[in-house]
């Protein structure tokens, strides 16, 4: 019997993880060094025989995906975007603080975007 295995992995990096903004739906580039990220993939994930692969639709997971070697495997899932931060998009949790200290994603949710129920 084999055992599953399920691999997870987060886009490279964006002009806005670096800088620590959160980044839900804005479609945002790689960065060099982001695109350097998921070419590394390729070496790391080189001899694995995915049976699926699951996409966001958006940019930053589509490049990661196609730089690691996986664009023609690659399904577009719109349920695999990320965290919808409504009002706090693009804001760094230092910001959002200043307006809500004890702020959490997951228990406060974002004004204008998803709550926790969500």
């Amino acid at each position: 019997m084999n055992d599953l295995q399920i691999y997870l992995i987060r886009h490279g990096e964006t002009k806005w993880s670096a800088s620590g903004r959160h980044t839900g739906l804005t479609d945002i580039p790689l960065t060099e060094r982001g695109k350097q990220q998921a070419r590394a993939l390729r070496d790391r994930l080189q001899g694995l025989d995915f049976q699926a692969i699951y996409c966001s639709p958006l940019l930053r997971a589509r490049e990661t995906c196609s730089l690691a070697g996986f664009a023609e495997k690659m399904v577009l899932e719109p349920d695999a975007v990320e965290w919808n931060y409504g009002a706090y998009e693009g804001l760094t949790r230092g910001a959002i603080e200043q307006q809500h200290p004890a702020w959490n994603i997951f228990l406060h949710g974002a004004p204008g975007g998803e709550s926790p129920d969500q």
